[in-house]
């Protein structure tokens, strides 16, 4: 298993969404490296248990390590001076889908901070949302809609949490507790839902 700080990070949050029995979305956590630029990138999806597929409200995460993130931890590593600590970049997407109707924003909005909690010293900034409408190949069969917000910033990785690796289990433990609160408050909104696809449960 690669030891690594940014691994670490993935699989501490990983965990604190497994551990609030979080559904992974099949086939949609990827893990990826830019040969050009060398940066990584993990991205990944859940959705609240039992809700069919795909499900009625669903969280996209993606985590970057960019490039000059690994040059500062290896300055670190090899013990140098850092002049900044290494950071990793935060893309947090909530979704609720399979509406049958176009939804009211400001519903959806006052259910969401503008911030997330904060998560080592930072906090995630709301975006604004975007509503989307999906028309089927069969014009008799209804559309579907979605709207989404993202919250966005970094969690910048200090010396004392580059020692301890236990700082990092509890900073995105709190993240995915955070998450997963967040999905079911919005699984709780009154919207009408269009059907799970045919074969799926939920």
């Amino acid at each position: 298993m690669l030891d690594h700080v940014f691994t670490d990070a993935i699989g501490a949050l990983r965990d604190a969404l497994e551990r609030a029995l979080l559904e992974r979305q099949a086939f949609e956590e990827r893990f990826q490296s830019d040969i050009l630029l060398g940066d990584l990138t993990w991205e990944t999806s859940y959705g609240l248990p039992g809700e069919g597929s795909p499900p009625r409200v669903r969280v996209d995460i993606t985590l970057d390590w960019p490039t000059w993130a690994q040059t500062a931890y290896r300055s670190w590593y090899i013990g140098e001076d850092m002049d900044e600590g290494p950071r990793i970049e935060i893309e947090i997407v909530v979704r609720i889908q399979r509406l049958a109707q176009l939804p009211d924003p400001s519903v959806f909005l006052a259910a969401l901070p503008e911030h997330s909690p904060t998560i080592g010293g930072e906090q995630l900034q709301r975006g604004g949302p975007t509503v989307e409408t999906a028309y089927p190949d069969d014009p008799t069969d209804p559309p579907a809609h979605a709207i989404e917000v993202s919250y966005e910033g970094s969690y910048e990785l200090d010396e004392t949490t580059l020692e301890d690796g236990g700082i990092l289990d509890t900073h995105f433990g709190a993240m995915g507790g955070w998450i997963s609160s967040t999905l079911v408050r919005l699984g709780d909104l009154k919207f009408e839902f269009l059907p799970p696809e045919e074969g799926d449960d939920g």
